[in-house]
């Protein structure tokens, strides 16, 4: 696993209504800060890709769909620097994966239909400087390839 991130099973509870999980707790150890919630979406077969910060902290959760969420430590000084993480959140696996600052990710929609990702980051958005750091999903120096791999 590479450093600082941090993943949390979600615990479903299903009956006659509907189903309810919780994400993100204020009371537990993974949380840090609040900075906004927001929803994005995915097409299927997208991918989205690659992009850092280097202050605010992530935390993933798909609410709809099959996606494949990778990160990839480039950090220098971290002790995991090179290795990549992938996870398969979906409908029947809640994930919450915790993206520390510096670590690059991106995700691709691998259902059928369109991919909801709810990030709860610890930073509000700022238009103006905005704390994102952007690299080609297939022509950069991560070594990703974000084809399926069948076999």
């Amino acid at each position: 696993m590479i450093d600082g991130v941090k993943v949390k099973e979600l615990e479903v509870h299903c009956e006659e209504r509907g189903r309810l999980f919780e994400v993100l707790r204020s009371d537990e150890a993974l949380f840090a800060r609040f900075g906004q919630a927001y929803v994005t979406t995915c097409y299927p077969g997208v991918v989205k890709a690659w992009h850092m910060h280097k202050q605010q902290t992530d935390n993933l959760c798909v609410i709809r769909g099959s996606g494949k969420l990778v990160l990839f430590d480039g950090r220098e000084s971290s002790p995991t620097k090179g290795e990549i993480n992938e996870f398969f959140p979906c409908d029947e696996r809640r994930l919450l994966v915790q993206i520390p600052n510096g670590v690059y990710h991106g995700f691709k929609n691998i259902g059928a239909d369109e991919l909801l990702v709810l990030n709860i980051p610890t930073q509000v958005y700022n238009s103006d400087q905005p704390d994102e750091y952007r690299l080609d999903p297939h022509s950069n120096d991560i070594p990703y390839d974000w084809s399926r791999k069948d076999g």
